[in-house]
């Protein structure tokens, strides 16, 4: 079974349990034996490894794994160094740097958001090669809501960064007033320049955390 090695291992060992779960897991059995997956099986779920329940202070909401060659690793957006930045993360990265005046990094990993708090889950956790969205109905979904309304039942606030039609779709499971909804386009150079850029969501999210006694996210890049 799932081993996150911290505090999600406890909260979600009801729901690894569940029928529609154990169907993914069959499902995945086959598909990464016949076909080419992204992630690999083990970076399926480092999103929730790289981020411990107690330390979630931002989330950000992703479609589905990028499906080409050496990009998805678990974290939506982020692609490991070496890998080339793709064009809806240097549209991320054009926005912080017009919201916070930081640099344009000059790779793609974004490990460093994660281990300061930032869960960047995406709503679908795996893809075929080339097949964007091919594993939308296996059930994925159904737990990622999961995720969303655990974070969404916690007292301490949490910033939810909803980019696009997908992420927005999250956006009726959270109802507790003590969290911050920042809802944009999606950053793809489709749809960027009609709300994404300009949105100042990661200004916005720090001085909501150090309003709430947060610690504020380090967005930089190294």
């Amino acid at each position: 079974m799932v081993n996150l090695g911290n505090d999600w291992d406890e909260i979600l060992a009801y729901e690894f349990q569940k029928d529609y779960y154990l169907k993914i897991r069959e499902i995945l059995k086959r598909e990464y034996a016949q076909q080419k997956i992204y992630p690999d099986m083990y970076d399926i779920f480092n999103a929730l490894r790289y981020t411990p329940y107690h330390d979630v202070k931002v989330v950000i909401i992703g479609q589905d794994p990028y499906h080409q060659p050496g990009q998805a690793h678990g974290l939506c957006f982020s692609v490991k160094k070496g890998v080339a930045i793709p064009p809806s993360l240097q549209n991320i990265y054009k926005e912080l740097h017009a919201d916070l005046q930081l640099p344009i990094p000059s790779h793609g990993e974004l490990t460093s958001w994660a281990h300061q708090g930032v869960l960047m889950l995406n709503n679908v956790l795996t893809v075929r090669d080339s097949q964007p969205n091919s594993h939308k109905s296996i059930g994925w979904e159904i737990f990622t809501d999961k995720v969303i309304e655990i974070l969404n039942t916690r007292e301490k606030p949490v910033v939810f960064m909803l980019w696009g039609a997908n992420a927005r779709k999250k956006a009726e499971l959270i109802t507790n007033p003590a969290h911050l909804k920042l809802v944009a386009a999606h950053p793809s150079p489709l749809s960027a320049y009609n709300g994404f850029f300009g949105c100042k969501h990661f200004s916005k999210a720090n001085k909501f955390l150090a309003e709430n006694g947060m610690k504020p996210i380090d967005w930089a890049i190294e």
